[in-house]
């Protein structure tokens, strides 16, 4: 297949797309971010890449601390218009109605429409000519208790994620090609789950009542 140069750029994609709240309850600001990420499994830490000349960015420098709120459909214009306006001019939470809530450790508030939110506090700054990194430690996780299933797992799925594509907020719609290690699964094992998912699916399916027959006039 034939490849076109496009020279050195920023060109990975799809990215998270993020509202990250910094501040206090008293006094807050959002600003919206796609670079960002995680570097570390445990303890778990994450990054933010924030452009020198944003308003944020002293905030954020100053209290060390911050927190990462996820976007989905229902927040995407939210974030979007976090991310072309600025917190100098105007109180972002009233302008755009989203809800702060107080955090459990970090003073910045969690934002309450988002369905999950990681606080997160600074541990290492690597200054770029653009952008500087902060590098932080993730202390605490919030997320909507609808988005659990009956076995106490979290699935993300339910909850209508986007990403941010070559400058579009794309809605993530679950289409599994397959799990962790399915490369090398066992042809026994991958009947198995198959077996599995048919229950599930079944099971869901006479739960909606989706499988009962019409009845005749």
């Amino acid at each position: 297949m034939a490849k076109r140069k496009l020279g050195p750029g920023t060109m990975m994609s799809p990215l998270p797309v993020v509202m990250v709240t910094c501040g206090d309850m008293k006094k807050s600001n959002i600003i919206t971010i796609a670079w960002t990420g995680i570097v570390n499994s445990e303890p778990p830490m994450t990054y933010i890449s924030v452009r020198k000349s944003r308003y944020s960015h002293d905030i954020i420098e100053k209290n060390g601390e911050f927190v990462i709120n996820l976007v989905n459909e229902k927040t995407a214009e939210a974030a979007d218009f976090c991310g072309v306006r600025s917190g100098k001019d105007m109180d972002k939470f009233q302008v755009t109605g989203l809800t702060p809530i107080k955090a459990d450790i970090v003073a910045a508030p969690l934002i309450a429409e988002s369905p999950v939110n990681l606080e997160c506090r600074v541990v290492e700054k690597h200054e770029y000519p653009s952008h500087d990194m902060f590098v932080a430690k993730i202390v605490e996780v919030h997320a909507d208790e609808e988005l659990f299933d009956d076995k106490n797992r979290l699935c993300l799925d339910k909850a209508s994620m986007v990403s941010f594509t070559h400058g579009e907020y794309i809605g993530l719609k679950k289409q599994v090609i397959g799990g962790f290690g399915f490369s090398v699964m066992k042809p026994k094992t991958k009947k198995k789950k198959n077996r599995e998912k048919a229950r599930n699916i079944s099971t869901l399916k006479k739960k909606s009542g989706a499988d009962r027959q019409p009845r005749k006039k």
